[in-house]
């Protein structure tokens, strides 16, 4: 049986904005190991399915398709992000201050 997992993938350190974040992607695991071409120094391996990366618009549909396709499957839920609200006159609030 093929193993993949399914996650929401997380914004690059390139991106600045959240606005094409919320796909969904199913991604095959790794069969064979990758080796180095022995010419070329290139690292690749024969495994095909390690190329594909499908995308998905809920967590739902992405397990729907596993499932019909009979594929083993895991899905990693996505850590919640916590923002703490911050005011920009606390940066000179005396009751933030250390003396």
């Amino acid at each position: 049986m093929t193993e993949c997992r399914i996650f929401k993938p997380t914004k690059s350190a390139m991106q600045s904005g959240r606005a094409t974040l919320g796909s969904w992607v199913l991604e095959f695991e790794q069969t064979e190991p990758k080796k180095a071409d022995p010419l070329m120094g290139w690292i690749g391996s024969g495994d095909m399915n390690g190329q594909l990366k499908l995308k998905f618009a809920t967590k739902e549909h992405a397990v729907a398709y596993a499932t019909t396709k009979g594929l083993t499957y895991r899905v990693q839920e996505p850590k919640v992000r916590k923002l703490q609200p911050k005011n920009y006159s606390d940066n000179f609030s005396s009751r933030f201050r250390s003396s």
